[in-house]
Order: structure tokens, then sequence, then C-alpha cells
């Protein structure tokens, strides 16, 4: 005698036929998905920032240059003299001594230097004394040495750096009668041996500097120097240098 299959056990049939083809598909596409070849991250390098220049720093430096201007060189002898102005000029070279903080684009600092000159002039002229002309004279000056301590203020564009700088200068001179018309050395009226005395005066000018390295730095400036009270002084100075920067 035949058994015949109910209806539900006829769908439980087909119900686990179907989930076990399911079973059978998925777990191939799993398989398949696990052969495939993993694609590998690519790595992208940040973009590269270059450095800003820094003028922060203590610095120690070297200058040369040519300096030109007047003197009045009778108030080494007296300040009865009325004035006597006559041209001198001549090189220079020496040392410089800074320090300096750069905030943004502003620097600031303290810089220190020390020349040696062979400036020098002649002149001829009336010898004033207290009102009277005494007769005419020839004199000799030089100025050998030259002291600035001023503050710089300025500007920088990455490594190039525009600067205003002022402050005060010590100068030394020497002046000699070299020879007298109407009077005599030593009568009352001038000794005229050789003076050398050193003045106090101001000093003021604008320079630009160029960084080459963090370190390294060479610069082109001008400064006006007036000294002396009354032993009257006026120079005009051209100076190129370099400077080598600790810190930054």
């Amino acid at each position: 005698m035949k058994k015949t299959i109910s209806g539900s056990t006829t769908a439980r049939l087909a119900l686990f036929a179907t989930s076990l083809v399911a079973v059978i598909a998925i777990g191939s596409v799993g398989v398949n998905a696990a052969d495939l070849p993993t694609q590998q991250q690519v790595y992208v390098s940040p973009p590269v920032v270059a450095p800003i220049y820094n003028w922060t720093g203590i610095y120690l430096g070297a200058n040369a240059g040519y300096g030109f201007g007047k003197q009045d060189p009778l108030g080494l002898f007296s300040d009865d003299f009325s004035a006597f102005n006559y041209k001198l000029s001549g090189g220079m070279i020496g040392g410089t001594l800074g320090a300096q903080i750069q905030s943004g684009h502003v620097v600031m600092g303290l810089e220190g230097d020390i020349d040696w000159t062979s400036m020098s002039g002649v002149g001829t002229g009336p010898v004033v004394k207290a009102g009277f002309l005494e007769g005419s004279a020839t004199i000799a000056s030089k100025v050998s040495i030259i002291d600035t301590l001023r503050t710089r203020i300025g500007y920088a564009q990455d490594n190039l750096l525009f600067y205003g700088t002022v402050g005060v200068a010590l100068t030394n001179n020497t002046s000699a009668f070299t020879q007298t018309v109407g009077f005599t050395c030593n009568t009352g009226v001038v000794a005229c041996t050789s003076k050398s005395d050193w003045h106090a005066g101001l000093a003021a000018g604008a320079g630009i500097e160029y960084g080459w390295t963090p370190n390294l730095s060479t610069k082109l400036e001008y400064l006006w120097v007036g000294a002396g009270a009354a032993n009257t002084l006026y120079e005009n100075m051209v100076r190129v240098g370099v400077n080598y920067r600790f810190g930054g």
C-alpha cells in the first residue's frame, strides 16, 4: 500500500532545499571574494612646506667701507675760535656685535660697532678768535676711530631685511697746524701742537641685509654721524658687512 506524502511535508522539503541552495551560493561567493586580491592603500606624502627664515639671535660681524664729510678742527684747540670747516674722507674697517628678535615681519635689536678709519683732510682758512682775525692757517685732521651703539628696527620678507637705525656715536679726532700766516704758534693765539680728543654725538641710517644661510648674512648700509659740540664733525659712511648669527 502506497504512502502518500502530505502537503505539509512537501512544503517543508521545498523550504529545506531552497535554504540549502542559498547557503551553498553564499559560501561560493565568499570563497570567490576571498580569492580576489586586496586593494593596496595608496600613501600620499604631506605637502612640503618651505622653512621660514628666522632673524632672531646674537651675531658677530665684520664691516668695511668709505666715509666722507667735513670737520671744524679748531674746537680741539679752543672754544673761542670761529667755525673753520673743510672736507675729509677715507676708508674704514671694523667689527660688529649685535642681538635681535623677530616677531612676525618685525625685527628689533641693538647693534654696536667699532671702525678704524683713514679719514683725513687738510684745509686753509682764516683763524678768528673771540671775533678778532688773527691770520690764516693750514690745518690737517684725521679721524682714527668711530664707535656707534644703535637700535635697529626692520621689516623682514623671509631672508630679506630692510632696516632703519639710530643711536649714539663716539669718535676720536686729531688735528694739527701745519702752517700759519699772520701769527706765530705758541704766542698766545694758539698752541699749535697736535691735539687729539674723543667726541660724543649721534648716528642714524638705513640698510638692507640678505640671509644666504640660516646663520650667515651680508648687508649694505648708510650711516650719518655727527659728533662734537665744539669740534663739529659730520660724516657720511657707506659700509658693507657680513654677520654670523647664533640661534634663531
